[in-house]
């Protein structure tokens, strides 16, 4: 057998892993934690045993050691179930883990890697801020050194697993402001002095995946506890997001095909007019619309992936896949309700929590209008 054979039968063998998984452990409680917007700690731990929160990580490190292809493959399975349990994996394996995995020294490694890839602990992320979002070089929390220690102090929002996280990879000012290298990068534990949690949010949708603030007063860390070096934190954001533009539209394609499978299954089942409505061309053709745009997202973000497993640069990639996939999500899940009329304006039926969880893909790490500058400006460079 050869070597992109194996690969395919790897991936079906991992797509059934994850699909089975979700079947089992997230498909009975989905409704029951989007109401009480609760996040099913137990479940993630239970996950990271599968070896789904660590699916980048090196196997040295606890992780599975698997690709982008892969990492896909998991997300894309996990969302067509549930969009919340969808973003949290995307989250804690692309920003927190990834970040840890791509810039810390050694030690780090060693030290929170097989903690975060086996889901003993669950990993945030701090970028955002309350004033910058896509602004994020007018960040206002600061970090100030005193002696073999940095004292930090601000708030970070927006933030996915920013209660609940046991540890966070945290960007702070360390220079000027509108210095792209004026930022650092820290690890910050839980339970570390001056570090609490704050607002959570009560969201439109993703609602069983945590957002909350992370405020930091007066917090001191170690110089040990950056990653890379000083002034890189904001270089090594940008590219984290290249790998996490690929997450959120793995997660955006997850989402569509969930909304599409339950649309042709529901268009099957609806009699109207003494026939199955999948037989109105008014349906059929927008279901034919909505298989070939989720094909199309595929398709683009299998190739970003392609290039990330490659070591090439995949900044366009990405964020051509970010932004398809996750306009079409909105476009597949909205057309979804309105394939099952009144039923799909109702909780009793799968796709009003698509149409709700959809719309976070064309904002979160990174909106639509930051992915159009981002291809515009790399396709200008030619």
């Amino acid at each position: 057998m050869g070597l992109a054979a194996e690969r395919i039968d790897n991936l079906q063998l991992i797509r059934q892993s994850a699909r089975d998984f979700a079947e089992t452990h997230i498909r009975p409680y989905i409704m029951e934690w989007d109401e009480a917007q609760f996040f099913p700690m137990d479940m993630f731990h239970r996950m990271g045993e599968h070896g789904f929160l660590g699916v980048l990580v090196p196997e040295e490190y606890g992780g599975a050691g698997l690709g982008y292809q892969e990492y896909i493959t998991i997300i894309d399975e996990i969302s067509k179930v549930c969009g919340s349990i969808g973003l949290s994996v995307a989250a804690h394996n692309s920003l927190c883990t990834n970040h840890i995995l791509s810039f810390g020294s050694e030690e780090i490694k060693r030290k929170y890697l097989p903690l975060l890839a086996t889901g003993q602990w669950i990993g945030a992320w701090g970028l955002t801020e309350p004033n910058t979002g896509s602004d994020a070089m007018r960040m206002q929390c600061v970090a100030t050194p005193d002696g073999d220690h940095w004292v930090l102090n601000g708030t970070k929002s927006w933030i996915t697993h920013g209660k609940s996280g046991h540890v966070a990879v945290v960007i702070a000012r360390t220079g000027e402001l509108l210095d792209s290298r004026g930022m650092t990068a820290f690890v910050v534990e839980r339970g570390t002095p001056g570090f609490s949690a704050g607002k959570k949010e009560n969201k439109l949708g993703m609602r069983a995946s945590e957002t909350a603030e992370m405020i930091f007063d007066n917090c001191v860390i170690h110089k040990s506890q950056i990653l890379g070096e000083i002034g890189d934190g904001f270089i090594q954001a940008m590219k984290i997001l290249d790998g996490g533009r690929i997450s959120i539209a793995s997660l955006a394609l997850g989402i569509a095909k969930g909304a599409y499978e339950a649309s042709v299954k529901y268009a099957k089942e609806r009699q109207q007019f003494g026939q199955p409505i999948s037989n109105f061309q008014a349906i059929s053709f927008k279901l034919a619309d909505m298989a070939t745009k989720i094909e199309a997202s595929e398709l683009l973000v299998r190739q970003a992936g392609s290039l990330k497993d490659a070591g090439e640069k995949c900044t366009k990639q990405a964020a051509m896949a970010k932004y398809y996939a996750s306009e079409v999500s909105v476009e597949v899940s909205t057309d979804a309700v309105q394939i099952f009329g009144g039923y799909g304006y109702t909780k009793d039926f799968p796709v009003e929590k698509f149409y709700r969880d959809s719309k976070l893909c064309t904002i979160g790490e990174g909106t639509s209008e930051i992915q159009k500058l981002v291809i515009a400006r790399e396709a200008l460079k030619g």
